[in-house]
């Protein structure tokens, strides 16, 4: 989760201020570097301006020290980002980078590639399996691929009778 998001959702859930001084609950994960506490949220907890920056600055104080940086470098980086690029999600997670037939479209592949370094996720294998020379690469990916998503669950189709988001990419790559 990148930093702008962990302190949107915790600004958000209206957290209890304890669970960012030091005073964590049971289950405490290591998440990407950043510490992302199990605390249940605290519906009576309304947070001032005030409490919300200090929040975000104690959270930046444990980014700083959790990666061996100074704290003012993070900072700096907070300055350098607008509002809306700050606030904005990436395109694989929003609309814009889903296919309506199904699976990531090249924008979506390439802004979670961004995200992820060094991942390697690529665009569907939409050529027909009729079309495919049988063992070469696209072959093994296509079928490597249907049998990952042919056997999870969930239904196929939504309550109002469209094709839920795994029976079109299952589609898309001819399962």
């Amino acid at each position: 989760m990148r930093s702008n998001e962990f302190i949107t959702e915790a600004i958000k859930q209206r957290l209890d201020p304890k669970c960012w001084k030091g005073k964590h609950k049971e289950g405490t994960k290591i998440k990407g570097g950043v510490r992302v506490n199990n605390c249940v949220p605290n519906e009576s907890v309304e947070l001032s301006l005030d409490e919300q920056f200090d929040i975000i600055e104690e959270m930046v104080e444990q980014l700083a020290e959790a990666h061996g940086v100074n704290s003012d470098a993070i900072w700096e980086d907070f300055e350098s980002v607008d509002d809306h690029e700050l606030l904005e999600t990436a395109a694989w997670r929003r609309k814009e980078g889903k296919s309506k037939s199904g699976g990531l479209n090249a924008k979506g592949v390439a802004s979670y590639r961004r995200e992820n370094p060094g991942s390697k996720l690529q665009t569907a294998v939409t050529t027909k399996p009729s079309k495919l020379k049988p063992g070469s690469k696209a072959a093994k990916r296509r079928k490597s691929f249907c049998a990952r998503m042919g056997g999870m669950k969930g239904p196929m189709k939504k309550p109002n009778g469209k094709p839920t988001r795994k029976a079109l990419a299952l589609r898309k790559w001819n399962c």
